[in-house]
């Protein structure tokens, strides 16, 4: 069994934080410009600075290195948007605002957004543990079925129904952005399109 599996604790405990610093901001630039596949750790290793035996002893591959980096950007959307929930009882608010911060997080986190969106194989981060997201996923599954118990929401069809229509909207909004040169906000135009992800998830008895 390779020494990374055996370590209770992240690679960071074991790395200066000048290098773990480093190495998360080349991992993000390489793997987000290019194909997942052309990226390897001896060129990670030697832009930033870390030996390849180091980086190849406290993760073990490249997927290892690129989701660990990975789910600690995700952990700061998660807990930012336990944060700005505080307070906010109206279910559309809620919604509203869980919409507009993961707009604004893609657009001050772009690599993220390409590495998540457009340069992996989603078959390649799904075998990944990272992926399932359980906290950020389940703080939406939560809202989602508050909605239908309340009849705010569809409740014809199941939560993560409505979960994955949402993200498809996050997600064609983010490419498309990025394709059309990234001119405009992102989570400048979130109350505009919010009102369309509303009008898709909310039950359409009430009309």
């Amino acid at each position: 069994m390779p020494p990374h599996k055996k370590r209770s604790l992240p690679p960071s405990a074991y790395l200066e934080p000048k290098s773990h610093q480093k190495l998360e901001t080349v991992v993000l630039e390489i793997f987000s410009a290019e194909d997942f596949h052309k990226a390897n750790m001896r060129t990670i290793a030697k832009k930033a600075g870390v030996s390849f035996s180091t980086i190849y002893k406290y993760y073990g591959s490249k997927e290892n290195l690129l989701f660990a980096f990975v789910d600690k950007k995700m952990k700061v959307l998660t807990e930012r948007m336990v944060d700005h929930l505080q307070g906010i009882n109206n279910l559309k608010d809620k919604l509203r605002k869980v919409f507009w911060l993961q707009m604004d997080f893609y657009e001050r986190n772009p690599e993220l957004g390409r590495i998540i969106f457009m340069t992996v194989p989603m078959v390649t981060w799904m075998k990944d543990k990272t992926f399932k997201q359980k906290k950020l996923i389940g703080i939406w599954l939560e809202t989602l079925r508050q909605g239908q118990d309340e009849g705010l929401l569809n409740s014809k069809v199941r939560a993560e129904d409505l979960l994955d229509f949402y993200y498809g909207l996050v997600q064609r909004s983010f490419f498309m952005w990025v394709y059309r040169g990234q001119t405009e906000s992102l989570a400048g135009k979130a109350s505009q399109l919010f009102e369309m992800v509303w009008r898709g998830l909310s039950n359409p008895e009430l009309d």
